[in-house]
């Protein structure tokens, strides 16, 4: 594909340790596919358990010596990787697009977002911090000092291969911790160009490895199973996330798991409806809606339902189709033929149980893993889709008449990561934020995101955040040093 040729160059396809970019074991290889065509971008390194066990060797062999590297030194390198990143931004928005579908201009949005995480965590760095104080009985003196976990094994998943990454890396290198990234499989060459792009700014061998692979579990198992790792940090479905706690539980592992939502986007019926459709058209289409904070319930007081129906279908069906990689494309292809068949499958649930279709509805013919931008509007609320994520272009209304019965409707779920309300009612605003059941509140707005801000649910949808101040916490043991007077 010429599009891949002109930036093959920025991109390694190996297994990633020490610093280079080698075979996997026994030479094997796995496609990476361009969604929007089916055609096979690259061959990649299908690692082994031998492979991941490799990785894990060089970030034992290397973490005595990041965690006794000066702060200062780490944040410099993290700061670094931010330069180079934010240098490379349309190589690597045009990578993303091309592996995994997303409209390039959303993709250099990633780009800055993902380079965000670099540069907060890099300035995070130098402001760990401890305590010393007397004991309260005057027995003696307590010093509390924070120290790194040790080696990491973090897991990205396909939607955001780069911001998932840089959010999960950023925190530990700058924690002192070494990093076994195993990328998800639809999506590995953005993680390797970013192992690359490390390198460059001066980040030492051995302190990140990266190991692709089309099976998942035939490399991270080991790795969870050996009592030298120390911590796993995981994006991606809460049933993979509950194994992995599983076993996690075998060597009392750290855990960081940000699984999966089902995020209810409210609008009441005092609502801005102009601002309510903007910020329901980022909740919902960022990143054409594979993406687990993706508004997924949409909540319409059934004053202004219809109207607002309507509206949104305008929009959704204003948008231009294609691959992601084309400068006039707003929505770009489904990640792969399953995940477009799962789609296909929720919105043939919800039209048979009466949902009505304002626009869309439909799988596009291929080439490629298209799907129409979609509204359904009266969804029933026994549907799948009201319980599944829908992760795709799909917005599901449904009608409300009480704020007590929405509320009650949007923490009716067993996860509980993302959540929006739209109201001009400021006494509203305080009362419905400290009611929903989430970890993540936007109101009046509909992109949540900040790296300075904690990112993580309650429920199912996860534990622990990244992000903010506290992210870099999750990569940090406490230490108490007892000293008499």
């Amino acid at each position: 594909m010429t599009e891949f040729n002109g930036i093959r160059d920025l991109v390694p396809t190996g297994v990633w340790i020490d610093g280079v970019a080698v075979p996997a074991s026994g030479g094997r290889t796995f496609p990476v596919i361009d969604p929007a065509t089916g055609d096979i971008l690259a061959e990649v390194a299908d690692a082994s358990a031998d492979d991941a066990r490799r990785a894990l060797d060089s970030a034992c062999r290397a973490q005595k010596d990041w965690a006794a590297t000066a702060p200062r030194q780490r944040a410099v390198i993290l700061r670094r990787a931010w330069e180079i990143l934010t240098e490379r931004t349309e190589e690597l928005a045009l990578l993303m697009s091309l592996e995994m579908g997303k409209a390039v201009a959303k993709a250099r949005g990633e780009v800055a977002y993902g380079g965000e995480f670099l540069r907060w965590f890099s300035e995070e760095a130098v402001r760990i911090g401890g305590r010393y104080a007397d004991s309260p009985a005057g027995t003696g003196r307590i010093l509390v000092k924070h120290e790194p976990v040790g080696p990491v094994l973090a897991i990205t998943p396909w939607n955001f291969p780069l911001a998932m990454g840089t959010r999960k890396i950023g925190p530990a290198l700058a924690a002192g911790c070494t990093v076994v990234v195993k990328p998800a499989e639809d999506t590995p060459l953005t993680m390797l160009a970013l192992a690359a792009i490390f390198k460059e700014a001066g980040l030492p061998d051995g302190m990140l490895s990266v190991v692709p692979a089309s099976d998942a579990a035939s490399v991270t198992a080991p790795l969870m199973a050996d009592p030298r790792l120390r911590k796993v940090t995981f994006t991606g479905f809460t049933r993979v996330g509950k194994i992995l706690l599983k076993q996690a539980a075998d060597n009392v592992l750290r855990t960081s798991m940000e699984l999966g939502g089902n995020a209810p986007f409210i609008v009441f019926e005092d609502a801005d409806l102009d601002a309510a459709l903007a910020g329901v058209m980022l909740a919902k289409m960022r990143n054409g809606g594979e993406a687990c904070t993706a508004a997924n319930r949409i909540y319409v007081h059934n004053s202004i339902r219809a109207e607002f129906a309507d509206r949104l279908a305008e929009k959704l069906a204003a948008l231009r189709v294609g691959p992601g990689y084309r400068p006039d494309v707003d929505l770009g292809p489904i990640i792969n033929a399953k995940q477009r068949a799962n789609i296909v499958a929720l919105a043939d649930d919800a039209v048979a149980a009466g949902a009505v279709v304002r626009t869309g509805g439909k799988a596009i013919d291929g080439p490629g893993f298209f799907f129409q931008p979609t509204v359904l509007d009266e969804v029933p609320r026994t549907t799948r889709m009201h319980s599944e994520e829908i992760f795709g272009p799909v917005a599901a209304v449904y009608g409300f008449d009480t704020e007590d019965e929405v509320v009650a409707a949007a923490n009716d779920t067993e996860y509980g990561l993302a959540a929006y309300f739209f109201t001009r009612d400021l006494d509203r605003a305080l009362r419905v934020s400290d009611a929903l059941h989430a970890g993540m509140v936007g109101v009046n707005r509909g992109v949540i995101s900040d790296p300075a801000a904690p990112f993580g649910g309650v429920k199912q949808s996860g534990l622990g955040s990244e992000g903010g101040s506290e992210g870099i916490g999750e990569y940090l043991d406490t230490k108490y040093v007892a000293f008499t007077r």
